[in-house]
């Protein structure tokens, strides 16, 4: 644990920076994928997707792994996204959108995005305003 926060997984980052695909393993051999996508209108703007490649999850990348490892692999992401932002430095906007679990009501707040929601502050600073409205979907833009 580093500053009160704890460790992140090492991250296997993309040999051309603009492909924008990283990958970490946890230490129960789960794979992760984090995946930045442009968007076609505005290049600017990046829809972040992150979730399980390994096969025993039969390709459900939003598979719920239940192996303990929730924190250190947001703090991995959360540092995903940095190094990404440190590539990428005049992007304006990113997309992260929380699907709901099986079982979680269509039209609340999905566990998922309100997670996302405790971990923005790690990666976005004042600089940036949050988007809240669009329900399970966060839009961050750079404030101007």
């Amino acid at each position: 644990m580093a500053n009160g926060f704890v460790d992140s997984y090492d991250i296997v980052a993309p040999a051309i920076s603009t492909a924008g695909v990283y990958f970490f393993t946890t230490d129960c051999g789960v794979q992760y994928e984090v995946r930045f996508g442009r968007r076609q209108d505005n290049i600017l703007y990046a829809t972040i997707v992150f979730g399980v490649i390994n096969d025993e999850y039969e390709g459900e990348e939003y598979t719920l792994t239940n192996k303990g490892e929730l924190y250190r692999v947001m703090t991995t992401i959360v540092k995903v996204v940095k190094m990404f932002m440190t590539e990428h430095p005049k992007m304006i906007s990113y997309e992260f959108t929380g699907l709901a679990k099986e079982g979680e009501p269509e039209d609340k707040l999905s566990s998922r995005i309100n997670l996302y929601k405790r971990y923005l502050p790690r990666i976005f600073d004042n600089t940036w305003k949050f988007d809240f409205s669009r329900g399970n979907t966060i839009i961050v833009t750079r404030a101007r």
